[in-house]
């Protein structure tokens, strides 16, 4: 049904409003986006949603060449939103969370948009979608994933999470793989202050306790324990539809060498 609507919807779309893609962005209500699609797509195609970084923007992350053609080598389609600009600053930023500033715009309802869009405009699988970011992005993605888990098929977080004081609890069951680096000091597994305490990054773990209590897992060790090249992984079997993992690499604050393959293989794998 929801296919049949995109394709309808395609259809009645102006040719402008369909010209768009890694260079040109994508016209929506709130904000634009940028996307790479893969060669000759067979039929609608997964996509990942890649969020940048504090500062960033959907044209700085399509310049991630090698991330971006691991995922079109594989049929999927990358695409890049932009955030809301930082007061007074250069660069993009994604507000995750209500911190008492204002707000210009619900960052999960333009994310959702964005997906619809691609559906309509692109032939995007609307019910294969994984949203990921990095740093900043993924705060935003961790906290959407909280508040709507059911809004994406899966959600791949990279060198984030939640912040100080952490959610009481969040909807499930979330289908998540966390990544992050052993080493990082921007944003340290166990958190950090900023502004001399005015905001204080969460715990990495803390947070896998949460996503554990959402997919019911009764007991919080893992089921397993796997290694991907760098990556060494965890990995948590709980209630029906979810998926919960994570993958730490001997790195600091980044998008590892080989992540894009490895969320890949997890998500194809996910039942």
């Amino acid at each position: 049904m929801i296919r049949a609507a995109a394709l309808a919807l395609a259809l009645t779309l102006p040719a402008a409003a369909q010209a768009c893609g890694p260079e040109s962005p994508c016209d929506i209500a709130n904000g634009v986006y940028r996307i790479a699609l893969p060669d000759a797509p067979d039929g609608p195609v997964p996509a990942v949603i890649f969020l940048h970084g504090f500062g960033g923007s959907g044209e700085g992350t399509m310049r991630q060449r090698g991330t971006i053609a691991a995922f079109t080598a594989r049929g999927y389609a990358f695409i890049a939103p932009d955030g809301q600009p930082r007061e007074g600053r250069g660069g993009l930023r994604w507000n995750f969370r209500d911190d008492g500033r204002a707000q210009t715009r619900d960052e999960d309802d333009f994310l959702m948009a964005v997906a619809d869009d691609a559906a309509v405009r692109h032939g995007v699988d609307r019910d294969r979608i994984v949203l990921a970011g990095f740093s900043n992005g993924a705060f935003q993605v961790t906290y959407l994933a909280c508040r709507h888990p059911e809004a994406f098929a899966a959600y791949a977080p990279v060198s984030g999470g939640f912040w100080r004081p952490h959610p009481e609890g969040c909807a499930g069951p979330v289908r998540l793989l966390q990544t992050h680096g052993w080493s990082d000091s921007t944003v340290p597994l166990e958190g950090r202050p900023l502004r001399n305490g005015a905001f204080v990054q969460g715990d990495i773990f803390a947070g896998l306790g949460l996503w554990r209590r959402a997919n019911g897992c009764a007991w919080d060790d893992p089921d397993g324990y796997t290694e991907t090249g760098q990556f060494q992984r965890r990995f948590w079997e709980c209630d029906e539809g979810s998926a919960l993992e994570m993958a730490l690499f001997p790195g600091g604050h980044g998008v590892p060498q080989g992540w894009a393959d490895m969320a890949a293989d997890w998500f194809e794998a996910l039942p």
